[in-house]
């Protein structure tokens, strides 16, 4: 597949800007680990792109409708277990059994609350925040309350990760790939 067949099918099932941010983040987030794994970038990159892809229009059905989306482009059935497992015990039974499905499940939702902590600071930007203001924003359950904690810890928990290890992790690579996302961003609105 390539990377615009993704993007095309994103777009044709997601409008709101938040929506495609996301998509872009964690695109961008696993990219980053599959090349600090030795992983293959685009299959990374691409499942982070599309793991939300039925959530916009269709979030009753989350991880559910995803699959007969994905046929759209001929998605191998690794990308839609991989999408699939992502919303493990939430939406979907489908559970995270390779590196690749348990770090997708552990950062979609710490790369919302990140995103969120970022926009809270003066210079709006993840690359001069610490780890120990993402700890005390993470500590805090009302702050970007739809973000699920405890999702976040089981994730760490599945990769045998100390939380810490996946908070400073993420908060790497969103500070590595921000310009990108950005980038990518103003070409895709």
């Amino acid at each position: 597949m390539e990377r615009k067949d993704a993007i095309n099918l994103l777009k044709k099932y997601n409008k709101e800007e938040f929506h495609i941010r996301h998509a872009l983040t964690v695109e961008s987030v696993m990219r980053y680990f599959s090349k600090e794994k030795g992983y293959d970038e685009e299959f990374w990159g691409e499942v982070g792109l599309l793991h939300d892809i039925d959530f916009e229009q269709y979030p009753d059905e989350h991880c559910k409708k995803a699959p007969e989306l994905l046929r759209e482009i001929n998605a191998s059935e690794d990308m839609v277990h991989a999408i699939c497992s992502h919303g493990y015990g939430v939406c979907s039974d489908i559970k995270p059994e390779h590196e690749m499905e348990k770090i997708l499940f552990a950062v979609d939702e710490l790369t919302g609350i990140i995103w969120a902590a970022a926009k809270m600071r003066p210079s709006k930007s993840t690359k001069d925040m610490e780890l120990s203001s993402l700890k005390k924003k993470f500590k805090d359950k009302k702050f970007a309350a739809g973000c699920s904690r405890d999702i976040i810890k089981k994730g760490a928990e599945q990769l045998g990760w100390e939380l810490d290890t996946l908070l400073d992790k993420t908060l790497q690579a969103m500070k590595e790939c921000e310009d990108e996302i950005e980038e990518n961003l103003k070409k895709e609105i």
